[in-house]
């Protein structure tokens, strides 16, 4: 395999080509530790270079009043509209090329390693996922990027009841009974705080907390504390459909004073979002110096809204 390094052309079409085995290879990863789609609702819409998104809230107003049924003075119903707007921005990581290793490449005329891709990529999908979680303070002036899922203002923020043993309002000091109060108070809070218009259909806990409640068993019975919360919660019981429960590491200290945090929330995209218009692509190389080209790597990121707070709820101390 000859190449003419000092000819741009030559080494672009040799660096394309690797780019495009090595991006094959890439896509086919799999890091379920980044998973976060499965968490929320992630909106792909606009591409890599969308700066956002502008979307509207409507409410409608209006109250029948009594009249005469000659009278003239109908009262009206109206709609009220808000508008808001939902910026984008960029963040990038790629990787780079020297020339020994391309004329070494090039005279065993073997691929090139897709090490570096994958590092690029999978470093990518850990800040992506690390954002969509917790978000990135650093971001000033980008509120839906400074929190995430699992810290934001907006939601409603409860310490369970101190009535374990020795008045403390950890799990492991609970009877099974005072266990499941918690969660069904966090599972019921968003429909009671929403005027019964928003329902918890997933349930957030610690690991730690998740393995407990899986091998407690409630009474003298067969069920676990886990078992018994999945088959008879309201959401559950009113609406037929099986409740959603995740063990994240994430919740392990997120509480108030490190404490182990529930979380209970309406998982639909009218509730919470994550943007994340374009997801980590390379784009095409390019020389940056004398023995060096440069492979970039871009993704598009929105950040995590609650566009309706009273959806979730975070329960701590538990």
């Amino acid at each position: 395999m000859q190449i003419d390094f000092n000819d741009a052309a030559s080494v672009g079409a040799f660096l394309s080509s690797q780019m495009l085995r090595i991006n094959t290879e890439i896509d086919r990863q799999v890091y379920p530790s980044f998973d976060y789609s499965r968490l929320l609702f992630v909106d792909t819409d606009g591409g890599m270079w969308s700066r956002g998104s502008v979307f509207y809230s409507g409410d409608f107003a209006g109250k029948p009043e009594w009249m005469n049924g000659a009278g003239f003075d109908m009262p009206y119903a109206d709609v009220s509209t808000t508008q808001f707007v939902q910026e984008n921005h960029l963040k990038g990581i790629g990787y780079e090329w020297y020339r020994a290793e391309l004329e070494q490449a090039a005279l065993v005329g073997r691929d090139l390693a897709a090490d570096k891709a994958e590092a690029a990529h999978t470093v990518a999908e850990a800040n992506i996922y690390a954002m969509v979680i917790r978000g990135d303070p650093a971001k000033t002036g980008a509120a839906n990027i400074t929190t995430g899922l699992i810290n934001n203002a907006a939601v409603q923020t409860t310490t369970v009841p101190a009535n374990g043993t020795g008045a403390s309002t950890l799990w492991s000091t609970k009877t099974p009974d005072d266990v499941i109060a918690d969660v069904n108070a966090a599972l019921n809070a968003p429909y009671n705080g929403s005027g019964e218009t928003l329902r918890a259909n997933t349930l957030l806990l610690p690991t730690s907390r998740l393995q407990a409640l899986a091998t407690r068993r409630v009474g003298d019975g067969s069920d676990t504390v886990l078992k018994f919360v999945k088959d008879t919660n309201a959401y559950t019981l009113e609406t037929g459909l099986p409740l959603t429960i995740i063990g994240t590491r994430e919740l392990e200290t997120a509480g108030a004073g490190s404490s182990a945090r529930m979380m209970a929330y309406d998982n639909s995209k009218n509730v919470l979002r994550a943007y994340l218009p374009g997801p980590h692509q390379f784009f095409e190389p390019w020389r940056k110096g004398s023995f060096t080209w440069e492979v970039p790597g871009l993704f598009n990121y929105g950040g995590v809204e609650f566009r309706r707070p009273r959806g979730a709820v975070y329960y701590d101390g538990i």
